[in-house]
């Protein structure tokens, strides 16, 4: 007689599942590790309990940013190429279950549509930055009075700062050589009031 497959479902106790989180998690950790050993290779499994408890694990010892940044410099297109392999997997593993396995990602469509505005919102901040680095290096190519009046005010503000700054560090010295004549003003009165001592043995 075959085992009887389980059926993927939610568990409806919280017990329940925490209890099937606890006993699958030392499974999928020990797979990960063996995989990462096995095939030589870079992995990064990051799981929350049914309680919210983190549970994070890197193969060979190394830095989540390291495996971040390798994700990072992949292309879109190669993003996106992955993500269509992963789906296909999850759609053969649970064909005969009732989840859908377009809900653990966004649409194809989506995902680029993302991506796409995401570009362009960079770009617009990228371009606006150098549009203004090119006026401040070249103010005399600035013609709209409004830009103008704006560079302005931010000079204005960035010269009043240095005045502030400049008269804090005049104050400063100030009131250190203002403390200095007194210590010396106060050490030579006392030096006037000091009457000679005279030894007992010539009076």
């Amino acid at each position: 007689m075959g085992r009887r497959k389980l059926t993927i479902k939610r568990l409806e106790s919280m017990k329940a599942r925490q209890t099937k989180y606890s006993k699958r998690k030392v499974g999928l950790l020990k797979k990960a590790k063996e995989l990462s050993v096995l095939c030589d290779t870079d992995l990064a499994l990051l799981m929350f309990s049914p309680t919210g408890k983190p549970s994070l694990f890197i193969a060979h010892n190394k830095d989540l940013s390291n495996v971040l940044e390798r994700l990072s410099k992949l292309s879109v297109e190669d993003r996106e190429e992955r993500r269509g392999y992963t789906m296909k997997l999850l759609k053969k593993i649970y064909a005969n279950s009732d989840i859908d396995p377009r809900n653990f990602s966004l649409d194809r469509n989506d995902a680029l549509k993302l991506h796409e505005d995401q570009l362009r919102e960079l770009k617009q901040k990228l371009a606006e930055k150098s549009r203004i680095l090119r006026e401040w290096k070249n103010p005399q190519n600035v013609k709209d009075l409004a830009q103008i009046k704006i560079m302005e005010e931010h000079l204005m503000g960035y010269v009043n700062k240095i005045i502030f700054k400049k008269a804090c560090q005049i104050f400063s010295r100030l009131d250190f050589l203002c403390l200095n004549i007194m210590r010396d003003n106060s050490c030579w009165s006392s030096s006037r009031n000091l009457k000679p001592l005279t030894s007992p043995v010539f009076q």
